[in-house]
């Protein structure tokens, strides 16, 4: 099975080096903005922090900026160009953009395949913003961006991994040539120094190019629908996840509760009528367990009529909590504006 995954691999290999030789020799072309751009983007498929990184960016620089958010909206039902409201359906607009509408109501979200249309979009019907968040967009390059800011799962080390369907690599390892920063996630909380070092040696080709790292910190779980209200350390839980990456999180759910059973669905899940009898049967099973998600799949089960009552009063989700290794979100949160003034 391994050996046919391998084999399945290099079409794939072969029509990405092929595109980007397209975008090289300008048969394919790159299309430049006078809106500065900050893409946030990996190199490989799963849930590296990319969306958090987003929320943190347009977070810094919605009090110096009138910020854009621009994403594929992937998962939605829907096509072409769509603005975000708090009020819009997961199934319209994808899980992650709504995610960060409802963090940032203020803030522009736009979903659309098209990149290059949804930029002239935005600057033709919103003069007003002038800076761009790209969420996911390094590997397409149909759009230039000013900055380029790449993540990097620690857990799942690039240069040991495989193109697609034998690994998670959707891109060329070479494509990092192109990144400004690179955020390195889900550090351990002991990390070495040296280990920082290894990750620099194989992150860092050219000058201007900066590493960081960062961590999740654990948190406590908060309930979509009783509030206030908080799990306690040691508390049962089931552990369920639509994610890229759902190892990380029942890891780190490990740490803080008692993890009774877990329910593993696919990225971006749509969850179902049946899925959610099947949560149902799970809590009855363990009367004492509370149904602990994660953000993005908590943004999906905010509908109280598709909700019955009893999960209604054991569902909780997982907030996010990042920290930078050193506290250099500061270091590069200040860079990030200085290359969006141009500098």
């Amino acid at each position: 099975m391994k050996f046919l995954l391998k084999l399945l691999s290099y079409p794939y290999r072969m029509a990405i080096t092929i595109r980007h030789w397209m975008f090289d020799c300008g048969l394919l072309k790159s299309h430049s903005f006078p809106i500065p751009i900050i893409c946030v983007g990996n190199i490989t498929v799963g849930g590296t922090g990319k969306t958090p990184t987003a929320e943190m960016i347009v977070g810094y620089m919605q009090s110096h900026y009138n910020v854009a958010l621009l994403s594929r909206g992937y998962g939605r039902r829907t096509k072409g160009y769509l603005e975000v409201k708090t009020s819009s359906s997961y199934r319209d607009v994808g899980d992650e953009p709504l995610q960060i509408k409802l963090k940032y109501p203020d803030a522009l979200v736009v979903v659309c395949e098209k990149r290059v249309e949804a930029m002239e979009r935005i600057m033709r019907e919103h003069p007003e913003i002038n800076l761009v968040v790209m969420d996911d967009g390094f590997q397409h390059r149909h759009v230039e961006a000013r900055i380029n800011v790449v993540i990097v799962d620690s857990t799942r080390p690039y240069y040991e991994d495989d193109f697609l369907p034998a690994g998670t690599l959707r891109d060329k390892v070479s494509s990092l040539d192109r990144a400004h920063y690179f955020i390195v996630t889900k550090c351990p909380a002991d990390m070495q120094p040296i280990a920082q070092r290894m990750w620099r040696k194989e992150l860092h080709k050219i000058a201007y190019q900066k590493v960081y790292f960062t961590r999740v910190v654990p948190t406590k779980a908060v309930s979509l629908f009783q509030t206030p209200n908080v799990l306690n350390p040691g508390d049962q839980v089931i552990a369920m996840s639509g994610i890229g990456n759902p190892k990380a999180f029942v890891a780190g759910v490990r740490k803080l509760y008692d993890v009774k059973a877990k329910l593993n669905f696919s990225d971006h899940h749509v969850y179902s009528v049946s899925d959610i009898e099947r949560i149902v049967g799970l809590l009855e099973k363990y009367p004492q367990a509370m149904l602990l998600t994660t953000e993005k799949d908590a943004v999906k089960l905010t509908n109280r009529k598709k909700i019955p009552a009893e999960l209604q009063q054991r569902l909780y989700y997982l907030p996010i909590n990042i920290s930078f290794i050193e506290d250099s979100d500061t270091d590069l949160l200040n860079k990030l504006e200085e290359d969006v003034r141009g500098n």
